[in-house]
This record gives structure tokens, sequence and C-alpha cells, in this order.
């Protein structure tokens, strides 16, 4: 008689591996059949709760050289909890957080969550026009700032304006010798303190918030389904909107991501935090995921290559998610100085396309895979991705995350699916992805059908389930009734030797049509002839995507990820 079954070890479907070691869904995977991943039943505070007891002195985080283990991580998140509570911060109030990469902003992020309240992250070098359009729609009454931006905030109407701002000055997160040789009266030192402190009368420090004795345990907690944050879209097609994402969405994509990095080890990683963290895609990657693995982060206050790269030789990085284009100077500042990034094995690309160049140079200085992910703000973010196996499929963004379902269906009509491999808009569903826009039921009820999110991009799905990016649904150019692709344009017109940046927008004609129109930076020394540019284009695209204006610009404006943002393109066009 064998040994009884129920004794036996059972592997979870996430797991598993075919023989060749490739992720069991890579081989198996089914459009519409998710492999699924154990969901979280309790909020982000049980999660940064095991942290503290499991990972106890090992390092949580690295600023500069100095070290933050998970035990003083605990300790500051339970003292700023209790100093935001003196300050009126009760559950549901929203608490805005406007800093870089620093030990404070994550605790701050965990303060937050801890009473209920609902964390609004915010671009520190947004202009007060900017700040003043999303206190208007979320009203944060309490916030904590970097120094040097509070200015800012006391530009903004008296309505609209916080009454409690805590001030963080950077210089107090620097080990002891930096804060010292900060305060030197040098010339050379003086322009760097001043762009990290500023005046901050009328406020809190931060030093006096973490004072506070820990928050009582008895405190209620809140549940996994509460509001955890509202986390701003970048705008791309429009205003930016609020999306809300709770403590289940926000483990939920902790949890998924920890099922792709399979041979992530529990206090043996670290990553490097070059991401922001006041953006969706550094909130899953080191806010949540970061603390679930329990992993040191070397935080960098922005994505600057001589600090990445400086940081390496002292203490090179097992998980770098960045963007392509950081990775490709990265890759480059590395390889001119001679600098190992050997351990470099779980790097994600995301926020724009990856181009096979980058990827490649990046993986002849790593030891892994770069591999593309999709994500988007409404999803937590991240909705797909690449195994981290041979299997990837490099230009495409990959599979659906485990948990996830995706289907795709007909631009115009999102209860009619298209064929394998035909074009179609993206709609997914799963755990990670969120509640609805921060009061605005009409966007939320045309961008959530039934539990699926309509992603507004354009995809095609080969017959494995990898699925490539066409394009953005709202982006499409209607012209004498065939349908354009930016982005397909842009990848032909970019191979001109004038042309060193491009955005295609489709700009109205006044009747019913749109034109093709290209924004273009030139190289240096070049000039720009309509005609010629047209001819050219005419050998390589169908006549009716060939652009009928080429419109000269210094410059195109890019959000935080360096994606183009379009819709300003053609604002700017308009004005023009």
């Amino acid at each position: 008689m064998g040994p009884d079954e129920s004794q036996q070890e059972v592997i979870p479907p996430w797991r598993r591996t075919t023989p060749d070691g490739a992720p069991y869904w890579t081989k198996n995977y089914q459009p519409g059949v998710p492999i699924d991943i154990e969901l979280p039943t309790e909020s982000l505070c049980a999660l940064l709760d095991t942290a503290v007891r499991e990972g106890g002195n090992h390092v949580a985080t690295e600023f500069f050289g100095a070290e933050m283990t998970y035990r003083e991580l605990g300790d500051r998140v339970a003292r700023a909890a209790e100093g935001l509570r003196r300050l009126g911060v009760h559950a549901g109030d929203r608490v805005a957080i406007l800093l870089p990469n620093c030990p404070q902003h994550l605790i701050a992020f965990y303060a937050i969550v801890r009473l209920g309240a609902i964390v609004v992250e915010h671009n520190p070098l947004y202009t007060a026009p900017e700040l003043e359009k999303l206190f208007a729609d979320h009203g944060a009454r309490v916030a904590i700032a970097l120094d040097s931006a509070i200015d800012k905030l006391n530009q903004l109407p008296v309505y609209e304006r916080p009454t409690q701002i805590v001030a963080v000055n950077l210089l107090n997160a620097f080990p002891r010798h930096l804060q010292l040789a900060l305060r030197l009266p040098l010339p050379s030192l003086r322009a760097k303190k001043k762009a990290l402190t500023s005046g901050t009368k009328g406020t809190t420090s931060w030093e006096k918030l973490v004072s506070s004795r820990p928050i009582s345990r008895r405190y209620p907690r809140p549940d996994v389904h509460d509001l955890a944050a509202i986390q701003y879209t970048s705008g791309t097609t429009g205003r930016a909107k609020g999306a809300m994402l709770s403590h289940f969405n926000l483990y939920s994509n902790a949890r998924q991501g920890e099922a792709w990095m399979l041979g992530a080890q529990p206090r043996r990683e670290t990553s490097y935090a070059a991401l922001p963290l006041f953006h969706s895609f550094g909130v899953t990657v080191h806010t949540t995921f970061g603390v679930l693995k329990q992993s040191r982060q070397v935080l960098f206050p922005k994505p600057d290559v001589d600090l990445i790269v400086a940081a390496a030789k002292k203490r090179p990085p097992s998980i770098y998610c960045a963007v392509p284009a950081l990775y490709q100077r990265t890759a480059e500042k590395a390889k001119a100085q001679g600098i190992s990034l050997a351990s470099a094995r779980w790097c994600i690309s995301g926020a724009m396309a990856l181009v096979e160049e980058t990827r490649e140079l990046w993986e002849s200085v790593s030891s892994g895979l770069l591999v593309e992910g999709y994500g988007l703000t409404e999803a937590s973010p991240v909705a797909l991705g690449n195994p981290f196996f041979p299997s990837r499929r490099p230009g495409t963004i990959g599979v659906p995350f485990p948990s996830t379902l995706m289907k795709v269906v007909d631009v115009n009509d999102p209860e009619r699916e298209v064929a394998v491999g035909e074009p179609g808009e993206l709609l997914i569903k799963g755990p990670q992805v969120f509640q609805g826009y921060w009061r605005d039921p009409e966007e939320t009820a045309q961008t959530l059908i039934d539990g699926w999110l309509r992603t507004g991009d354009v995809v095609t799905v080969d017959e494995d389930g990898f699925t490539t990016i066409v394009d953005r649904k709202k982006e499409i150019i209607i012209t004498g009734g065939f349908n354009v692709s930016p982005s397909e344009v842009e990848q032909e017109l970019v191979r001109h030797d004038a042309i060193v940046d491009v955005a295609v927008v489709g700009m109205a004609t006044g009747h019913g049509d749109e034109e093709v129109v290209a924004a273009v930076v030139l190289a240096e020394g070049q000039t720009l002839d309509n005609d010629q540019m047209r001819a050219w284009a005419k050998q390589r695209l169908a006549a009716y995507k060939v652009p009928r204006r080429f419109i000269k610009v210094d410059e195109l404006p890019r959000s935080m990820l360096g994606k183009v943002l379009r819709g300003q393109v053609r604002q700017d066009l308009v004005a023009k």
C-alpha cells in the first residue's frame, strides 16, 4: 500500500514547473483560466507586522549608508501613527505624502494605513497649480512633505490647503558624518543643502511626530477591503483621476509579484529603489513587495545613474525594477566604469516598450533575464508579465499574473470577444483591480464592467497566450475611415537620421475626421522640410498613415517615468 496521499505535500499551482523548469502557466496557460495564489485576508498592517516579527534586525532600508532595521521600521511606524492620531487623523481621512524616496516615506505610508486612513501620493516636484487640482479633488487636511515643497502647499487656496503639515528634512535621514559635512559653510555643499531643505515655519517637524509613544496595540486596525490609497493616474489621456486601491488590491499585487519571482528569498535580496515611491510601480515593487520579502531596500531620492552605479560597488542589487531608459543608462555607465552588475537577477521593465537593444545590453552585464511587465494604476499596477524563464517572449508583455483573468474585445463593443491574433481592447479581472475613481462614478462605470477593467490598450494575443500591445485605444487616429496606430508611425519616423524624438497625434479637421500630425525633435544641425519628410515616409508607410504635417518642437512632454504625453502634445500643437 502506497503512502497516504493526505500526507504528501501539495504544490500550489503557481509554484509548479514543467520538466524543463519553466513556470507551469507558461506551458499550460489558457486564455481565461487563471493560475491562483492564496489571497490576503488581512490588511497591509499584517504584512508589516510579519516583516517586523520575522525580519527583526535585518536591514529594511539603506539611505546613503544609513541603515534602518525592520524592528526599527515597525517602531517608527507605530510612533508616527500615534503622532498623526494626535494631529487629528482618523480612519477614512486622506493624508497626502510629498516625499522623494527616503526612509521617512516608507514609515509615513504604513503609519497612515495603520490608522485606517488613506494615503495620497504626490510627486514632491509638482508645481502649486498641479497640486491645487489634486488637493481640490481628494481634500486631504494633513500632509507629510519635504520641507522644500511646503511653500507650494502654502500657495494653495485656503479652502484646499492642508491644516496640518509635517515637515521632513531629508538631511536627518543621512548618516551622521554626511549630516556634519553638509553643514560645513562650503559653497559646493551649500547648494546641495539648499536643494534638500528650506524653511518650515508653522509646521510640525517629522522628528516631533516620531517622538510620540507607540500607538496602542488595541487601536482598531483596518479591514482587508478598506481603502488604503488614492493613486492618481498620469493623465496621459485626459485629466488625472484618483484610482482607489484597497489593502486587498495592494497586498494581492505584492503576493502576485512574489509568485512571479519564484526564486527571490526572504531577507536575502537587495532591492534598488530607484522607481519613485509616489508612483504605483514603486508602491508595489518597494512599499509592499519589498516589505513582503523583507529585503534590504537601497533608496535613491532620484534615479541618478551615478548614485546607482556607485552603490553597486559596495552593495550590488539582486532586484532592480526600472524603466527601459534607466536600464540602458545604468548598463552603459557600469560597463564604462568596469563595475559588475552580475548580482542583478530579478529585473522587470515597465511603463513603456522595452527595445531589444536595451534588453540585450542589460542581460550582457547582469546575471538574469530582463523581462517586460504590463500594468496600469488601476491594477495596483501589475497585471501581466513575461516569465523569468527562457520561455519568455521578448517584444510581448507576457501572460496574466497569477489569479488574473484577461480577454480581448472589439474596441467598439466590449461584449464581443475577438479571435486569437485579432487586435482588440484588453480587459482584465483580478484581485489587484481597483475599486473605482475617487468621487467619479461616471468614469468608474465606463471603466469597470462587471468587475472587468477596460484598460484602453489595444493588443493582440498569440496562440500561446502571450500578449503584444498595439496601441492606446483613445490615441488611435481615425482618418479617411482608416484606423492609424501612432506607435507604428512613430517607430518608422524615428528611423530618419534627422529625427531624434517624435510623437504622432490626430488633429481634428473640423469635418468629423482627423489628420495625422507628427511633432518632431530634430538632431543638431538638421532642418525640417515637410514635403521631403512626407516623401520619405511614403516609402515606408501606407499613404493614409503618412503625417500630413511635420511640426518641429524643442522637446516632447513626458510623464515622470518618461512616457510621452500625447494628449499634452496635441494641446501644445493646437495652441501654436
